[in-house]
C-alpha cells in the first residue's frame, strides 16, 4: 500500500512538472508578452498557475527547494516587469529590456531544474526496475523504462545526466541484464538498444566498459536481428578494437556461423556485421575469416534467390554529356538499393572484397594479399565457370560496398 501510494505521489509530482516545463520552455522562447499586463501571457499565466498548485507538492522535496525559488523569483519578476509598463521614458525601456531578459533566463533555469529532477527520478525507478529478479518484473513497465532512457540519452551529451548515469552504475546493471537469460528476450533487446545509446552518449567513457565486459558475448549469443543491429552499431562506433576483442574471443566464427540460419532476418543482419568487420578488421580478423570458409558461405548465398549480381543492375544506358552523368550515376544507386532490399545477399563477395580493400584495418600489402585469396577461394567455391567469371569480375573491378 505504502509502495503504491508513493507512486502516485511520485506521478502526480511528475505529471505537475512536465507542465511546468513546457510552460517555461514556451516562456524563454517567448519571453516579451503582447499585452501590457504580462500575466496575460499564457506560459506566464501557466508558469504562475502552476507555482501556486505545486507549492505543496514542491516543499515537500528538497531536490526541488531551487525549483521553488525559481518560480517565486518569476513571480517577482513578473509583478517587476508590470510596474515598469504604466511609466514612459528611456529608463524605463531599458528596465522592461532587463527584466525581458531575466524572465528568459529564469525560464532556463526552471526547464533545467525540472527535467534534472525528471532524469533523477526516471534513472532511479529504472535502476530498481533493474535491480529486481526476471520473476518479479513487469515486463511492460520496465520495457517502457528502457525506451524513456534510451530517448532521454538520444537527445545528446549532457553533463548533469552521465554525472546522474556514472553514479547510479546503470552501464553495470544493464550489461548484467543482458548477460542473463533468465530475462525475457524483448527486455534483454531494449536493454541492448540502451547501451548502445550509452556509446553514442559518449563513447569515451563507454568505450571500456564495452570492451571489458560481456556485453558482446552476449550480443552475438542472443543471435536475435535486434541483438546483431547493435552488434553492427557498436562496430560501426567502436571500430578495431572491438573487431579486436571479437577475435580474440573467438567469436568470427559464431558470426559467419549465422549467415546459415533459416531465419532470413539473422543472416541478413548478420553480413552487415561481416561487412563492418571486413572493413575495420586487422589481419587476424580477416584471418580468421577466411578460416572460416566465409568466402564459400558468401558465393552460396549469392547464388541463392536472395543473392544476384550487381554487376548487370543499372548498367549506363546513354553515355550522355559531363552534367548528366551524376543523374545517371545517382539512378543507378537507386535501382541497387531497390535490387539489394529484394535480394539482401547479391553481389555479397564483392561487396565484402570492397570493404576489406578500402577498409581501415589492413596494410596495402595485407590488402592485395586478401584479395588474391578471396580470388583463389572464389574459384574453389564457384560450381561452374560462368559464375566463377561473373564474381571474379565483380571483385576485381569492384561493385557499391
Amino acid at each position: 500500500m505504502e509502495a503504491a501510494a508513493a507512486k502516485e505521489e511520485n506521478q502526480q509530482v511528475l505529471k505537475v512538472l512536465e507542465a511546468l516545463k513546457q510552460a517555461s520552455h514556451d516562456l524563454h522562447s517567448n519571453p516579451i508578452p503582447k499585452s501590457s499586463d504580462s500575466s496575460n501571457s499564457s506560459a506566464i499565466k501557466a508558469l504562475l498557475e502552476l507555482q501556486t498548485e505545486s507549492n505543496s507538492i514542491l516543499s515537500t522535496d528538497p531536490c526541488l527547494s531551487t525549483l521553488s525559488h525559481h518560480l517565486t523569483s518569476l513571480k517577482s519578476i513578473v509583478e517587476s516587469l508590470d510596474k515598469s509598463r504604466s511609466r514612459h521614458g528611456l529608463r524605463s525601456f531599458l528596465t522592461r529590456r532587463v527584466t525581458t531578459h531575466e524572465i528568459s533566463r529564469v525560464a532556463v533555469s526552471i526547464e533545467s531544474e525540472i527535467q534534472a529532477w525528471i532524469d533523477r527520478e526516471s534513472i532511479d525507478n529504472l535502476v530498481r526496475a533493474l535491480n529486481q529478479s526476471s520473476s518479479s518484473t513487469d515486463d511492460q513497465s520496465l520495457i517502457q523504462m528502457l525506451i524513456n532512457f534510451e530517448n532521454r540519452v538520444s537527445q545528446g551529451f549532457n553533463r548533469e545526466l552521465q554525472d546522474l548515469i556514472l553514479k547510479s552504475k546503470i552501464f553495470s546493471i544493464l550489461e548484467s541484464v543482458l548477460c542473463d537469460a533468465n530475462y525475457s528476450k524483448e527486455i534483454r533487446e531494449h536493454v541492448a538498444f540502451a547501451i548502445a545509446e550509452l556509446i553514442r552518449f559518449n563513447k569515451d567513457v563507454f568505450v571500456g566498459q564495452v570492451l571489458m565486459g560481456q556485453t558482446i558475448q552476449a550480443l552475438i549469443s542472443m543471435s536475435s536481428p535486434s541483438s546483431l543491429k547493435v552488434l553492427c552499431s557498436l562496430i560501426k562506433s567502436i571500430k578495431s578494437p572491438l573487431v579486436d576483442e571479437i577475435e580474440s574471443n573467438g567469436e568470427i566464427i559464431n558470426i559467419i556461423n549465422l549467415l546459415k540460419s533459416e531465419d532470413l532476418s539473422i543472416p541478413v543482419m548478420a553480413m552487415n556485421c561481416v561487412l563492418e568487420i571486413g572493413y575495420f578488421g586487422r589481419k587476424e580478423a580477416i584471418d580468421a575469416m577466411m578460416k572460416a570458409e566465409l568466402i564459400k558461405i558468401l558465393v552460396e548465398l549469392q547464388r541463392s534467390e536472395m543473392g544476384g549480381d550487381l554487376i548487370e543492375v543499372g548498367k549506363w544506358e546513354e553515355e550522355g554529356v559531363e552534367a548528366a552523368e551524376v543523374v545517371v550515376v545517382r539512378r543507378r544507386e537507386s535501382r541497387e538499393r531497390r535490387f539489394l532490399e529484394k535480394h539482401p545477399f547479391a553481389s555479397c563477395v564483392a561487396r565484402f572484397a570492397v570493404q576489406v580493400e578500402v577498409g581501415e584495418g589492413l596494410r596495402q600489402r595485407e590488402k592485395r594479399a586478401f584479395k588474391q585469396e578471396i580470388l583463389n577461394r572464389v574459384r574453389e567455391a564457384c560450381v561452374s565457370d560462368a559464375e566463377s567469371a561473373t564474381i571474379v569480375a565483380e571483385v576485381l573491378w569492384g561493385s557499391s560496398p
